[in-house]
Order: C-alpha cells, then sequence, then structure tokens
C-alpha cells in the first residue's frame, strides 16, 4: 500500500491515505477433552466426503439412548420470547427449492454424538518446548504472561481498553479486563459486562447458521445462493455464465469487488436500512469468475446470512439468537444495537445491555478521543456483533466440544469437521477457509482455527487450536489495536508450546541475485475496481516488495514494513517472516512473480503494470505541477509589446492558463483531502466529502481541455502568414504541457479519478 512519502515526492501532488477500511465468564462448562475435535486434515476434503452418511449405529438402550447427544437437543429452559419490536421476514411455507435429496452436500441427520472419551496422557515435550500438547496451560503463569503482553502494548501502543478470554479443557483458565471502557467518567472493563463489537467474528455466526440450514436440508452448499434469496436480493450474472454458489460465499470467492466508503458503517441511525434493501442498493460489480479468487468480501457474508434467514424464516438477529446465543447461555452477547425503535429495523438492543457497551476511541497527539457509534445493523451478518470476553469463552468452549455445550448441541459432528475443513486448497501457511472459519498457522506446528475482526475502532481475534484444546479470545477498544490482537494468540502458543525459534531467519544470497523475479508494485484484489473509492483503493490496496542486499524479501504496506526469509529454494515462491511463523507464497510464471497470497487469506496481490504504480502517478502530478506553475509564471513575466501571435494561437493560450489554474487547484485540493484524512472514521462517514468531488471535477475538466490542446498542436505549429505567431521556443514549450497533460490525463483516468458522480 502506499505511504505518505511517496506523494511527498510531488509537492503538490497526490498525498496517501490512511487505510480505509478495508472489510467484527464465571461459566465454567465441562470439560472438552482433545478427543472430541475431529482430526485435522491435511489437505481439503470434497463436502460430498464429509457429508457421507455415517454407518448405521447400533441400537442403544432407552437409557444410553437418552445420555448420548442429539442435533437439537430440548433445552432445559424455554427460549425466551423474540423482542416484540423485530420485524419478520415472511415464513415460507415451503421448503427451500426442490433440490435433489441425491445431491452429493444434501445433509444426512447427524449422527448421535457419544460422550467424550477421557484426554490422552501427555506426551514428551518437544525440545525445549515449555509444555507438551496434551500439558494444560498453568493458569496463574499464563495469567502473569498476558498481564506483561497486555500491559506492555497497550502502554506503548495507546490502547484505551481491552479484554481477553483464555479457555483450554473444558475450562475457563483467564477472563480478564484491562484500562477503561469509558474514560469520561472512568469505567474498567469487566470481562463479564463490558461489550466489545467484535467485527468480522460475527462471520461466524453467520457460517454456523448457514451449516445448520444444511444439516436440516432446506440449503444445499453446492447450489446457487439465489435459490434462497428473496428475489430483489439475487446475484445478477453480469455477464458471467457461473453462478455464486453458496460455498463461494464461505471460502469468499464469489468474485465481488469489495466497497465500503460511505455505506458500510453508519454514524447516522436515519441513514440504517435493513438488510434486504442495503443488499439491492449497494450489488457491489462482479469483477472474478466464481471460485477462481479468494478475495475477502462483507457483501458475501451478508448474502449468506440473508440466505440462511430467508430459508429459515426468520430474521437474522432473531434466527442467532434461536439457534445460538440463547441456547448457550451468552446473555451478553447481540447482533442488536443501541438505538430508537424504527419500523423494518431489528427490535434495539436492551437499554441494559447498551448501557455496558464500550466507547470507540482513536490516539491522537492530544490523547484519547471519543468516536461515534458505529452502526453495523443495515451488514449485520457481516459485522454487527458485540459481546464480552466471559460469553465468548463459552462460544470457544463449545467449538472445542465439536458444537456441544453443557449439554446443549448447536451444530452436528459432521459441521463441526467441515469447521476444521479448507475449501480451498492453498500453499502451506495460507489460510484456505474452513468453511468460513480462517485457518491459523500457529508457532510449534499447531494450527488454529477462528476469526479476526475490525470495526472502525475496535480489533478482535479468535483463534482456536484443537490439538492443544485451546481457545483464545481478546479485543480492543481503540483503532491502535490491530498488531496486540494479531499477535496475542501467536505469543501465547509460542511462549507454552513451540520450541524458541532461532530469530532473524538468515536471508539468501540466490534471493539476492533474484531481485528482479519479486521486486515491484502489487495491487490487492480486495478493492473497488473504479471512480473515485477505486481510486483510494489503488492507491492505498497495494504493497511494494524488494529484496535487500542480505537476501531478505522485504514488503512495505500500510500496516508497515516486513522481512521475509525464503522457506526453501527462492525459486518456489514461499517465504516465512524473519521473526514469527507468519507466511506469504507467490504464484510465479517462468521464474517471475505475477502475484502473491498473504497468510490470512483475504487477498490476493497482482504485479501492477508501470502505469498503475503511484510513482508513475506520482511522477506524472509532479510534472503537471511543474508545467502548470511555468505556465502561470511565463503569463506574469511575459512581455506583452514583443510577443505576436496568431487568433489559434491566442485561443488555445488562453485555454493553457485555464488549464493550468484546474490541474493546480484539483492537486491541492486532492493533498488537502488527503491531510484531512487521517480519521478513518471521517473519511468514511464523509464520503466523499465536497473536496474529493470538486478536486475530481477540476481534474476532468483539465482532461477534457487537454484532449482539444491536443488537437490543435499542429495548426500551433504552422504559424501565421507573416511575424504573427509564437517563437519555436513558445511552441516546443506548449507542445510540452500538451504532452504533460495528456499523459497524466490518461493515468487519472485508469485509475478512476476523473468520475466526480461515482462517489
Amino acid at each position: 500500500m502506499i505511504r505518505s512519502a511517496v506523494f511527498a515526492a510531488a509537492a503538490l501532488a497526490l498525498l496517501l491515505l490512511p487505510q480505509t477500511i478495508a472489510l467484527a465468564q464465571d461459566d465454567t462448562a465441562k470439560p472438552a477433552h482433545q478427543a472430541d475435535a475431529p482430526a485435522l486434515p491435511k489437505r481439503p476434503i470434497p463436502y460430498a466426503k464429509l457429508n457421507a452418511k455415517p454407518a448405521k449405529p447400533k441400537p442403544k438402550p432407552a437409557d444410553a439412548q437418552a445420555s448420548a447427544g442429539s442435533p437439537k437437543p430440548p433445552p432445559t429452559t424455554p427460549k425466551p420470547a423474540p423482542p416484540a419490536a423485530a420485524a419478520p421476514k415472511p415464513v415460507i411455507s415451503a421448503p427451500a427449492p426442490d433440490v435433489d435429496a441425491a445431491q452429493p452436500d444434501a445433509a444426512p441427520p447427524p449422527a448421535p454424538v457419544a460422550s467424550p472419551p477421557a484426554a490422552p496422557p501427555p506426551g514428551p515435550p518437544a525440545p525445549s518446548a515449555r509444555l507438551a500438547p496434551g500439558q494444560p496451560l498453568p493458569a496463574a503463569e499464563l495469567e502473569a504472561f498476558v498481564d506483561g503482553v497486555m500491559n506492555d502494548a497497550m502502554a506503548r501502543e495507546h490502547i484505551a481498553g481491552a479484554t481477553v478470554s483464555v479457555v483450554q479443557n473444558g475450562q475457563v483458565l483467564l477472563k480478564k479486563g484491562y484500562g477503561f471502557s469509558n474514560l469520561n467518567p472512568q469505567r474498567p472493563v469487566d470481562p463479564d459486562r463490558t461489550l466489545f463489537r467484535v467485527g468480522s467474528i460475527s462471520k461466524t455466526f453467520t457460517w454456523i447458521a448457514v451449516m445448520k440450514e444444511v444439516e436440516a436440508g432446506r440449503l444445499r452448499l453446492n447450489q446457487p445462493v439465489n435459490l434462497y434469496l428473496p428475489e430483489k436480493a439475487q446475484v445478477k450474472d453480469q455477464g458471467y455464465d457461473q453462478p455464486v454458489r453458496v460455498a463461494n460465499l464461505m471460502d469468499h470467492s464469489a468474485g465481488f469487488e469489495d466497497r465500503a466508503l460511505g455505506q458500510l458503517f453508519e454514524r447516522k441511525f436515519d441513514r440504517v436500512r435493513p438488510l434486504d434493501l442495503y443488499l439491492r442498493q449497494e450489488r457491489p460489480k462482479r469483477v472474478h469468475a466464481p471460485g477462481v479468487v479468494s478475495s475477502y468480501s462483507n457483501y458475501g457474508a451478508a448474502l449468506a446470512g440473508e440466505a440462511a434467514s430467508y430459508v429459515a424464516g426468520k430474521p437474522y438477529e432473531r434466527l442467532v439468537e434461536d439457534e445460538i446465543i440463547n441456547p448457550l447461555g451468552m446473555a451478553h452477547t447481540t447482533f442488536r444495537e443501541p438505538h430508537d425503535p424504527k419500523a423494518g429495523l431489528p427490535a434495539p438492543m436492551s437499554p441494559a445491555l447498551a448501557a455496558d457497551v464500550s466507547d470507540g476511541y482513536r490516539w491522537t497527539p492530544g490523547g484519547f478521543q471519543r468516536r461515534d457509534y458505529e452502526f453495523i445493523e443495515q451488514i449485520a451478518p457481516a459485522g454487527a456483533g458485540s459481546s464480552t470476553a466471559g460469553d465468548m469463552a463459552r462460544y470457544m468452549l463449545m467449538q472445542l466440544g465439536g458444537g456441544q455445550l453443557s449439554g446443549v448441541t448447536v451444530y452436528g459432528p459432521t459441521t463441526a469437521q467441515a469447521f476444521r475443513t479448507p475449501l480451498r486448497q492453498t500453499p502451506i501457511g495460507i489460510n484456505g477457509w474452513a468453511h468460513g472459519f480462517m485457518v491459523f498457522d500457529l508457532p510449534g506446528g499447531h494450527r488454529g482455527y477462528g476469526h479476526g475482526g475490525a470495526t472502525l475502532s475496535f480489533f478482535s481475534n479468535m483463534v482456536v487450536v484443537p490439538d492443544l484444546n485451546l481457545g483464545i479470545f481478546v479485543s480492543t477498544n481503540t483503532d491502535t489495536g490491530r498488531s496486540l490482537v494479531n499477535r496475542l494468540p501467536e505469543r501465547i502458543v509460542q511462549r507454552f508450546y513451540a520450541a524458541p525459534d532461532l530469530f532473524p531467519r538468515p536471508g539468501s544470497p540466490d534471493l539476492a541475485q533474484r531481485r528482479s523475479d519479486y521486486a515491484g508494485y502489487y495491487l490487492t484484489t480486495r478493492r473497488t475496481y473504479s471512480g473515485l473509492e477505486g481510486f483510494v483503493d489503488a492507491l492505498q490496496g497495494g504493497a511494494s516488495v524488494d529484496v535487500s542486499r542480505d537476501g531478505h524479501l522485504v514488503t512495505s504496506d500500510s500496516s508497515g514494513m516486513a522481512a521475509w526469509a525464503p522457506e526453501g529454494d527462492p525459486a518456489e515462491g514461499r517465504f516465512i517472516r524473519t521473526q514469527g511463523a507468519e507466511r506469504i507464497a507467490f504464484d510465479l510464471a517462468d521464474g517471475r512473480a505475477r502475484a502473491f497470497h498473504v497468510a490470512n487469506g483475504t487477498q490476493a496481490f497482482i504485479r501492477a503494470p508501470i502505469w498503475r504504480e503511484p510513482r508513475m502517478l506520482a511522477l506524472l502530478a509532479a510534472f503537471t505541477a511543474a508545467a502548470a506553475v511555468a505556465t502561470l509564471a511565463g503569463v506574469a513575466a511575459r512581455n506583452r509589446r514583443e510577443f505576436r501571435e496568431n487568433q489559434i494561437q491566442s485561443r488555445a493560450s488562453l485555454v493553457q492558463n485555464i488549464q493550468a489554474v484546474l490541474w493546480l487547484l484539483a492537486l491541492v485540493l486532492f493533498g488537502f483531502w488527503s491531510s484531512k484524512s487521517g480519521d478513518q472514521a471521517q473519511v468514511m462517514y464523509r464520503w466523499p466529502g465536497i473536496l474529493m468531488i470538486t478536486a475530481s471535477a477540476c481534474a476532468l475538466v483539465a482532461a477534457g481541455l487537454t484532449a482539444t490542446t491536443v488537437l490543435v498542436v499542429p495548426s500551433i505549429w504552422r504559424g501565421g502568414r507573416r511575424v504573427d505567431s509564437w517563437s519555436h521556443l513558445r511552441k516546443a514549450f506548449f507542445t510540452a504541457t500538451v504532452l504533460i497533460y495528456a499523459a497524466f490525463s490518461a493515468d487519472l483516468a485508469l485509475w478512476g479519478a476523473l468520475s466526480p458522480w461515482s462517489g
């Protein structure tokens, strides 16, 4: 991604923006032993095999049958009545569109779940590893370690408040709040009461809801999602022959561009729309065929939530409450938001919960700045969840228990295995999307499953590690919290279950010789592909790649710089962090990199042609600014008595002067807009804003005038019949400005910057 230094080199040129979006207990359960978790697959397993019908169980005595788990056991207490103000969708009186029951992914009734066997005895620890996989974490040592990591990071990275929970072997080992949920007046974070926005962790609730509909036979993963959507929300073909299938939504390969500015989050509640209306009005373009590229899509997750809601005949918020939140006793978890009741929208969050919601903060040189509440209800399945560390501990215990907790079955063993089975075959260390869940490679060869989450102010992470029977949740309420939540799970596993590594990992002389194969600028696939948002995303959504003299790969994007060491032969394109377990993998063609994939699998980065490189745009902007300044300076310095010109040249000179003013104005406005865009929330809420629209409009008019001047260049050089003509130097200067303006206009058009109407 572009950094501000790129555009600082071009005085009045476009400046870099900070990254926009881009994309959310004291209770102790019975031990859920490692044997409950399905074996980790070595490679993706076709869903047809996952759903192969189990062997018919032998008859059991009545008392044994009663003790075995079932897909949907009767709750011990009645489920609470839904809020009266909720606006339910029409209940579907017939099942979802009739699909042949012999379809490979038609979900059979889940097999009875046997009581968990005893945990295997601890094995010998790996050399220098603190603990072996079967050994539990010592609670006191864990708390001391986490306290040190959290307190250090919160002071150094300016984080107002955070919350953490760690579970293992069916018990809550750590549940703690750090800092403050509110600063005026100060209110400490309570891990059982303080609600944090969990962002895209909300999607895991959506994927569970989808898989429960698969278990019920109302939805099939290999079928077009349009079969399960109301007509107005259905995906248009947009020139693609293949339909978007439900499974494409789960591995983010539907092919949608990623739009966010001005609509993903809302500051004013009166702008919040119902989910189905949002899906119709904010439909993104399809830029890839389904199944080809995995590129993160909030819109795709929202479609999946709408599909599950539609076939279940319940509003999304009611669906997750009835099927997941209430059965698990997660009394401080909700997808509702605090606002006045409004027709067409779900009922608001209860006042009791609303009083416990943490504020969100932005760190500024003057201290913490409180942000307005972020409304995400319009795209609830993608990120509207709020929860506590205590409730998330129960949620992780359920996942580690194969869908069960305290006698409640949320989903069956087939679904439990699906959430450990990647849908995509990816290079080692790259997330393959385990039916919507992220796959994390962790230190010591361990593998985690879960999801990260981010809003404008909150950052969260949830990782469960089946072979350690371990779950870790962390959330922060400040816009500086991303790094902390990303590294805490890895730090815990590294500290207790991995042998110490020798850091930094050494570089490779062979890689240093292959610099040209990797060095370049790469554009993300997770972006808008046209218009002003596409222009901003292209500036931000990229990464510079280079190779150092000591043989390390160096990447630079909006999150900072990172160094990578080859993992094996540099010609294979696999790299691991010089200090850490994160990996990236390149796609090579004839030995030259054409793209690379990041560990979390949310996007690919495609090598950009030279005209899509920010340095080229900055260079053209600098030349344009210089030409415009020289033009206006010439007007002031030119001696009119010594200057002769014909009528064509006179009019061309006027156009040239107008162009100079427009180009300078456009560059100044773009730069001023960039200087005001440090707060991502303001960019999101005020997009595109008068500055961006005016800058684009000035550039558009200037580009249009450039087309006119290109046509008159031959006439300029022909001059007049006597001495009423420009000098050769004046003609050459005019021609040079025309060429500079034309090149800059063409590049801006290709970047999408000449479309003020697209905001």
